[in-house]
């Protein structure tokens, strides 16, 4: 019996910093390597690692590398999304940490759903012409191979639900200067979630269509609950589709076997939500073992002086999925 246990965790702008600026990058590695080696990931799907640069070197993942140094993790194979150049991205890169053999990569980025075109209303000076919606986060698909059986690994980070910038707008980072820029900001948010969200569907359908046995696995920060239309979107529930020769291809949320006071991966205002997800396809479900959260010191960054000088870990909590195979 082979146990596999598959993670993901949004690091939160894990980053090098200069040495004035607190919490140090050693202040967020003696909080956070412990919270790695507790995952005990053989699949570690990561969020917002940013790359680090050295003279004459190309950008790397160096500070992860200090994170996962003497963890399981270390020496393990590394995929990252890459920019136009080859290079991981200055900020924000989607990673797979894997002792498992990497069969192929590659990432998605509006490559299965054309971005929308759409006229803005509220810009000054006015807008001359519709624009279009760009995604600004790739989607990273891994195919690894735990035993001879390949595992299809798709990590996400959709949009989040603050408003996008309208020219004109801002007076400064958190000044707006009308509520219906805001309402409008928020209307762009939640085109460039759904097209991310589209394009994990169309990704699934078009391996399902290769293989209508394929293994998969969605993971990431979705910036959306479980019944938020990004999440139905991507599940692809029979209720949603009224087709039951479709239930071979609805992508299963593991977190819904934890307790629902437990059912947590962020605090806001004092209220848990589940944005972290990892989705599966049901013949994965077989050999699914359970999930954790590990949710018990996550911090409220929306309150009352809760800064990131306060806090040096993430302010979204891991979650882990087991599974055995025979």
């Amino acid at each position: 019996m082979v146990t596999l246990r598959i993670a993901t965790f949004n690091l939160e702008n894990f980053d090098e910093v200069p040495p004035n600026i607190r919490p140090s990058l050693a202040d967020r590695i003696a909080v956070m390597r412990p919270q790695i080696e507790r995952l005990r990931a053989d699949v570690l799907c990561l969020q917002e690692v940013h790359g680090q640069e050295r003279a004459g070197q190309p950008r790397a993942l160096l500070a992860l590398a200090e994170l996962l140094a003497g963890t399981k993790q270390a020496g393990a194979n590394v995929v990252s999304t890459l920019d136009p150049n080859g290079q991981v991205f200055d900020q924000r890169n989607l990673v797979v940490v894997t002792s498992l053999p990497v069969m192929a990569r590659a990432q998605l980025l509006n490559t299965l759903v054309a971005a929308p075109m759409y006229q803005i209303l509220t810009a000054s000076p006015p807008a001359p012409q519709p624009l279009s919606i760009l995604l600004e986060r790739p989607i990273l698909h891994v195919e690894l191979d735990p035993q001879g059986v390949p595992l299809h690994v798709i990590v996400v980070h959709l949009k989040s639900k603050l408003p996008t910038n309208i020219p004109g707008q801002k007076i400064d980072d958190f000044t707006w200067r009308s509520a219906d820029a805001v309402a409008e900001g928020s209307f762009i948010s939640s085109m460039k979630r759904m097209s991310q969200a589209v394009e994990v569907r169309r990704l699934v359908d078009s391996i399902l269509d290769q293989d209508p046995a394929a293994r998969i696995v969605v993971a990431g920060d979705f910036n959306a609950t479980a019944d938020e239309v990004p999440l139905v979107a991507i599940r692809g529930d029979v209720e949603e589709t009224g087709n039951g020769a479709l239930a071979g291809r609805v992508l299963v949320p593991v977190e819904n076997t934890i307790p629902e006071p437990a059912r947590y991966s962020l605090l806001h205002h004092g209220r848990g939500q589940m944005l972290d997800h990892i989705l599966v396809t049901r013949n994965l479900l077989a050999h699914y073992r359970g999930s954790e959260i590990h949710n018990e010191v996550l911090h409220d960054e929306s309150g009352a002086f809760a800064t990131d000088v306060k806090y040096p870990e993430s302010d979204h909590a891991p979650v882990v999925a087991t599974f055995e195979f025979g």
